[in-house]
């Protein structure tokens, strides 16, 4: 088991979450991973990370499948324009690569916005520190597991 999978199961356990990992083969877009799990494309919680222009940190926005970040939307919540996160910064504070940035179970705290067409279902699914792994987890424990400020930031 990977460095980072380890680290989100150990994040789960501590919150008293008994983790469901599963592998899924490559997907490459939320809806491969919706189809992968069976669940609604919504239901996919994708982890987009920007980069603070002034704090030169990472920046996390969880949101649903099918809803794209409004940048407007994200700099203003922010308090600062965003730009392009690249790996190298995304690995640095999250310790997970592209494609795999779980909600739980980074290196450095981060901070979060949390869309809230998330909360409207019981069950949603997220990446598990890899970008072949997901896990399913009731919804409403992401704010107190992330400590994400709900917003709206979609287009």
């Amino acid at each position: 088991m990977s460095k980072s999978l380890k680290r989100v199961r150990a994040a789960l356990e501590a919150a008293g979450i008994t983790p469901d990992i599963r592998e899924l083969g490559q997907t490459r877009t939320a809806q491969e991973a919706a189809t992968a799990v069976g669940c609604d494309l919504d239901q996919i919680a994708k982890s987009i990370v920007f980069r603070g222009e002034e704090s030169n940190s990472a920046i996390l926005f969880l949101t649903a499948g099918g809803n794209r970040v409004s940048d407007e939307k994200a700099s203003a919540l922010a308090g600062e324009p965003l730009g392009k996160a690249d790996a190298a910064l995304i690995r640095a504070q999250t310790g997970f690569a592209i494609g795999g940035v779980a909600p739980v179970g980074h290196l450095s705290p981060i901070r979060t916005f949390l869309d809230p067409r998330l909360l409207e279902f019981d069950t949603v699914w997220a990446a598990a520190g890899t970008p072949r792994h997901v896990f399913p987890l009731d919804a409403h424990a992401l704010p107190g597991l992330t400590g994400a400020e709900t917003a709206d930031f979609t287009q």
